[in-house]
């Protein structure tokens, strides 16, 4: 399955996500790819959006490339593989003190105004653009469980069959649009596939906040 970009990503999520529309759940994006699409899922189920803040610990020599995550209480999982790629102890203490850092400079940017949402008790759906590895969203899902949501659904449009096995046992349902099996990266999956800057996910972070306070919002 392609998609012609993130919006029509969000738009063929939000179909196979009916099933929440109008309880208001709460969407929380992991930055900075998936805020637009969040954005959009947000609108299409009456739910409420916010930013759940994790990064990958990339590999020596290959930034691209995921040999970990970590989230933002400090909590850190750590691929099988890490040590025969290069992720020594030593290695990986720096890589995610030097993550940790840029997760707390995005909370500054990104939620400036007010402390994240929280989400016990409600149905929270994680929302990413695809997973490879699947290490962010292990860390995003497992720093969600610990704040007791009611229920706790991972959502994205295109992931490889065993990265989704990997994933399954941390939240309560994952839906996913796509597996394929031939899986080299996420924008192989996209017609368009652009960068999302900074200044766009604080834009509709801002978007979002005014409308949760908007007197005409359903509580």
């Amino acid at each position: 399955m392609m998609f012609a970009n993130r919006h029509q990503a969000a738009d063929r999520l939000a179909d196979a996500l009916q099933a929440y529309q109008g309880r208001h759940p709460l969407i929380l994006a992991i930055p900075r790819g998936a805020v637009p699409m969040g954005l959009r899922l947000a609108q299409a189920l009456d739910g409420e959006l916010d930013v759940v803040l994790v990064r990958k610990l990339r590999a020596p020599f290959n930034p691209e490339f995921a040999i970990g995550s970590i989230d933002e209480s400090g909590w850190s999982y750590i691929a099988d593989y890490a040590e025969s790629v290069g992720g020594t102890p030593a290695y990986l203490a720096r890589e995610k003190q030097a993550q940790l850092d840029t997760i707390r400079k995005r909370r500054a940017q990104y939620t400036p105004l007010r402390p994240p949402i929280d989400p016990a008790g409600r149905t929270v759906i994680v929302i990413d653009d695809g997973l490879a590895t699947g290490a962010t969203m292990i860390s995003a899902l497992h720093a969600l469980r610990a704040q007791q949501p009611a229920k706790l659904i991972c959502a994205v449009p295109v992931a490889p069959p065993d990265t989704l096995e990997k994933i399954r046992s941390y939240a309560d349902e994952v839906v996913c649009l796509s597996t394929p099996m031939q899986f080299q990266a996420v924008g192989q999956f996209y017609a368009d596939f652009p960068q999302v800057e900074d200044a766009e996910v604080e834009a509709i972070l801002k978007q979002a906040t005014a409308s949760a306070a908007s007197p005409a919002r359903r509580p």
